[in-house]
């Protein structure tokens, strides 16, 4: 089978060929996984996979409280996006916790 026109990233069904004994044999990204690639897989669908590529994370934002616990977060953009059944992005989004310290803390009621 033969995967010209046929690369589909991700886990997709409908990219198939007929293969060698009435099979069918896959032309997307998962066919690594399963071992169940057309035999033109690598030289045809991954020789244009591009990864995701993210920038550096941004800085953590204030605690969501200003007395007692809370939550901060940061994010990041991604600067590449994954093509042609390259490498997924990771986390954009971070968050932590964190304990509002305010100098009125102390003294409300």
């Amino acid at each position: 089978g033969s995967c010209r026109h046929r690369c589909c990233p991700g886990r997709n069904n409908a990219c198939w060929a007929p293969g060698a004994r009435w099979a069918h044999c896959y032309c997307d990204s998962y066919c690594e996984r399963t071992g169940d690639c057309c035999q033109d897989y690598q030289a045809t669908c991954r020789r244009a996979a591009v990864g995701c590529a993210v920038g550096p994370w941004g800085p953590w934002s204030r605690c969501s409280s200003s007395c007692g616990v809370g939550s901060r977060a940061r994010s990041r953009q991604v600067t590449v996006p994954p093509r042609h059944g390259g490498e997924p992005c990771p986390d954009l989004k971070q968050r932590r916790g964190c304990l509002g310290e305010h100098p009125t803390c102390g003294t409300a009621k």
